[in-house]
């Protein structure tokens, strides 16, 4: 099932990481809300992200360091989990290699959609979530 959107939730110092796959993504006609680009400046950014996590129907988490030590990703994946509209639509998307233990106990268990052998490896493997496949950018470096 395609997603109506999905929250992509991330540690800022992932941003080089992220913008890419947030591109991807909508260029395969994913919808993505992604912080950096549908927070504009003067909103409250708490009551966005409420609202975001609150209408969004997927959960995609990057996962490395950064993330698992952040709080807010923290906060974010807790209330996932707890939503029923969440349930087996929680993507956590490893970025970097780290103890995802740290966010959630229950974090574990849950299948990984690895991107650390290649980005365009990852990119095929998110796709297959949703049956999609996978184009690689024409201007992509090699």
């Amino acid at each position: 099932m395609l997603p109506n959107e999905v929250f992509l939730s991330h540690a800022s110092p992932d941003a080089a990481f992220v913008m890419p796959l947030v591109e991807t993504l909508r260029r395969h006609g994913i919808p993505v809300w992604y912080s950096q680009t549908n927070i504009v400046g003067a909103q409250q950014w708490h009551d966005e992200i409420g609202a975001a996590l609150s209408r969004c129907d997927w959960f995609a988490l990057v996962l490395s360091p950064h993330a698992a030590a952040s709080m807010w990703v923290k906060r974010e994946l807790l209330f996932a989990l707890q939503q029923k509209r969440y349930e087996n639509r929680i993507i956590p998307i490893l970025h970097q290699p780290c103890d995802v233990s740290q966010l959630s106990w229950t974090l574990p268990a849950f299948q990984m959609v690895d991107f650390t052998t290649g980005f365009d490896d990852g990119c095929r493997a998110l796709m297959r979530v949703w049956g999609l496949g996978y184009t690689p950018a024409q201007n992509a470096p090699p």
